[in-house]
């Protein structure tokens, strides 16, 4: 099983300039922080022909918030260092897990305004496709 708390883990080795990481909810909000959280709209679960036994791939869908900063140009660069980090990523472990590739789901990082700090965010959305 890949788990929100691993996909947060790699995202810490891909040097995106961060100072904190989340997964469930960002708490306080801190500046330059990044949360991972369960994408709602995945694809649904695919069973190979022959059943449970002879599929050997699993999906995990994800949504990566990128809270940066009141500066709308340094958050949208700093969404697009990342954006850009995960963009041909194929063939790599995370932990135990062997991640085959990540799909991006969206041709730029999703600009979602800013919150009632008037921190700028942006969101990633990517399925990470997984040998089980």
């Amino acid at each position: 099983m890949l788990g929100l708390a691993d996909i947060r883990d790699w995202i810490k080795t891909l040097d995106t300039g961060a100072e904190n990481y989340y997964i469930g909810r960002l708490d306080a909000k801190k500046d330059k922080s990044i949360g991972v959280y369960s994408l709602n709209n995945t694809s649904a679960a695919a069973i190979a022909l022959g059943g449970d036994e002879t599929t050997k791939t699993a999906v995990k869908g994800v949504s990566i918030l990128i809270h940066w900063n009141k500066n709308a140009r340094e958050t949208e660069t700093a969404a697009f260092g990342v954006f850009e980090k995960m963009m041909f990523k194929s063939n790599f472990d995370i932990k135990d897990t062997h991640v085959n590739y990540v799909r991006l789901l969206s041709a730029e990082p999703i600009d979602v305004g800013n919150g009632a700090d008037l921190v700028y965010e942006r969101v990633i959305q990517a399925e990470f496709y997984y040998e089980r």
